[in-house]
């Protein structure tokens, strides 16, 4: 069971000291729900998603999979399904977890489809024979300039009648949008019970780490790198998703 998030009622936010480390794997789970509005609705309707678009025979990716919650709802969608699920994260903490995670789910039964857990980029994958692949608040910690490139692979990898899915914490170009989606966001957490401390010390820690871009920006990456139609499926404040077909 994930410990409750106190990181930054102890530790001071430097800007750019954020880290998938073992401090964040113990209150990772209650740090994303109390910090991403919606999140508890998109991992779930991504395992929806992932029953229309995983082709049997194929590849299903999950890039930035952290401690799994997406590889795990759609384990279960595909369990009738004749597809592999690859989930690859660089954080060694997240890794090692999410294999404990997985081996409790095994030796309680919980049927779904195999999946590999892989210790690795993500730039680094081959999305051969793939007909799914999700981002979901991953590509925003790769580096800008990357982006496009490794989107551009995922879809020449991905078969006819593939997706990706892109979830994204995003920016406005209006500046007074931008700040009433702030002031509602941080309304969000003090809710969830953080102190203007812990929400002023994560942002500054997430400075230079986390790099949003705006809802066009990814709309139109998404359609250069090969996709034919991008769907906005999901926004609450400045957390979006989207869908791109192939």
């Amino acid at each position: 069971m994930s410990e409750k998030d106190t990181l930054f009622q102890h530790q001071s936010g430097d800007p750019g000291s954020f880290r998938f480390d073992e401090r964040v794997v113990d209150v990772f789970p209650d740090m994303i729900d109390r910090s991403v509005p919606g999140y508890s609705l998109i991992v779930p309707m991504i395992g929806q998603l992932s029953r229309r678009f995983a082709q049997p025979g194929t590849v299903v990716h999950d890039l930035g999979a952290s401690l799994g919650a997406v590889t795990l709802v759609m384990r279960r969608a595909l369990a009738d399904r004749d597809v592999r699920i690859v989930a690859t994260d660089t954080s060694p903490a997240m890794v090692a977890r999410f294999r404990e995670l997985l081996a409790d789910a095994d030796a309680n039964g919980d049927p779904g489809a195999p999946v590999d857990v892989v210790e690795g980029d993500i730039r680094n994958t081959d999305f051969t024979n793939s007909s799914l692949a999700v981002l979901n608040f991953t590509l925003q910690f790769v580096p800008v300039e990357e982006r496009g490139e490794l989107l551009a692979r995922a879809a020449a990898g991905l078969c006819d009648g593939g997706a990706l899915v892109l979830s994204e914490k995003i920016r406005f170009e209006d500046e007074g949008e931008q700040e009433r989606q702030t002031d509602w966001h941080h309304d969000y957490k003090r809710l969830h019970g953080y102190s203007e401390l812990e929400i002023a010390r994560k942002r500054a820690a997430l400075e230079r780490v986390l790099l949003p871009e705006t809802r066009d920006e990814h709309e139109r990456r998404l359609l250069d790198a090969g996709f034919s139609r991008v769907t906005r499926w999901f926004q609450c404040f400045g957390f979006c998703s989207f869908l791109a077909e192939k």
